[in-house]
């Protein structure tokens, strides 16, 4: 079926090496990293000085956080892995993208979508801003990602070859069709 097939159709590698490579620009902290700025947090509100908070700018994960960023359009491009088993965990999400006109691409391997965001796998990921630094390459990812998942034409099953019955039930409907033109010609 078109909705399990599209699961084959992955990035080429060079563009999924610079998904990957952006990704990894915004992985989210690891719990060391975490633990280092709490820390550092407290001691700044201990000592009096208001500490500097911004809200960091890391990828996206987790199935159901993907999807609710999809449906209220905060995701900017969804990065979905091609080896999900069971794959209904997944076979909707380009469905959605595409609902929701947000760019999506399929990527081979989701050990290695997992190693961005500090896990053994992950089914996807989700780009929400992007650094004014990585806009151009973002961009340009987007723009190449776009007309091959997200503006393709709609697929349909089949190559449109019917099976030997149903050949003969058209070509009887079409005798059938034939035969009543010619009653009806004869009659004018």
């Amino acid at each position: 079926p078109p909705s399990v097939n599209q699961f084959t159709k992955t990035l080429d590698r060079n563009v999924a090496e610079s998904v990957l490579r952006l990704a990894m620009k915004y992985r989210p902290e690891d719990r060391a990293a975490k633990r280092d700025r709490l820390m550092q947090e407290a001691e700044a509100a201990k000592s009096g000085k208001s500490a500097d908070k911004q809200k960091p700018l890391y990828v996206k994960y987790g199935i159901n956080h993907i999807t609710s960023l999809i449906e209220q359009k905060k995701a900017q491009l969804v990065v979905i892995a091609h080896d999900v088993d069971p794959l209904e965990l997944v076979v909707w999400l380009p469905a959605l993208c595409k609902k929701m006109d947000v760019p999506y691409c399929i990527v081979k391997g989701k050990a290695r979508l997992g190693s961005v965001v500090h896990k053994k796998t992950a089914t996807a990921l989700a780009f929400t801003t992007v650094r004014n630094e990585d806009q151009r390459e973002f961009k340009k990812i987007v723009e190449s990602v776009r007309p091959m998942y997200l503006e393709g034409g709609r697929t349909q099953w089949g190559g449109g070859i019917m099976g030997a019955k149903s050949q003969a039930m058209m070509r009887k409907r079409e005798k059938a069709l034939a035969k009543e033109l010619g009653q009806r010609i004869d009659r004018a």
